[in-house]
């Protein structure tokens, strides 16, 4: 049987997601000071080693980084509404790049957009929670 990771390309593909995402993270305005790293190489190969897992590629995430815990790791930035916005306008920019099947695309669109919004923590221009603390009830 043969996996989405497979299907769409391996390896390949997943770095080009990954390397046009980040092409326009670097020059966004509300989206690059979330990354503390001055070189977002670090940040590419985990986002590229999450997602070729979680589609069934290698399994190096897990073996370097443990349990994926994406509402944990990534509590400590004030993920608003705004911010989500920015992130998937940046990944559909990068998912449209690929030339991926209908499928495929709406595949892997539809976990991206339900990753992204089941991250926000925060209302627009409020800040992370301090650990601890209930994430704002209404935060669109």
């Amino acid at each position: 049987m043969t996996s989405f990771y497979d299907e769409m390309g391996g390896e390949d593909t997943f770095v080009r997601l990954v390397d046009r995402f980040y092409d326009g993270v670097a020059e966004d305005p509300l989206l690059r000071p979330m990354y503390p790293e001055q070189d977002l190489t670090g940040a590419k190969d985990r986002l590229r080693m999450f997602l070729v897992q979680y589609w069934g590629g290698p399994k190096d995430y897990g073996a370097t980084r443990g349990h994926p815990r994406l509402r944990i790791r990534h509590a400590p930035f004030p993920v608003s509404p705004a911010a989500r916005d920015a992130w998937l306008r940046h990944m559909r920019d990068a998912v449209d790049s690929l030339g991926l099947s209908p499928l495929h695309e709406q595949t892997l669109w539809d976990y991206l957009d339900r990753a992204a919004q089941s991250l926000v923590n925060t209302v627009d221009g409020g800040q992370a929670p301090m650990a601890g603390q209930a994430v704002p009830g209404h935060l669109d």
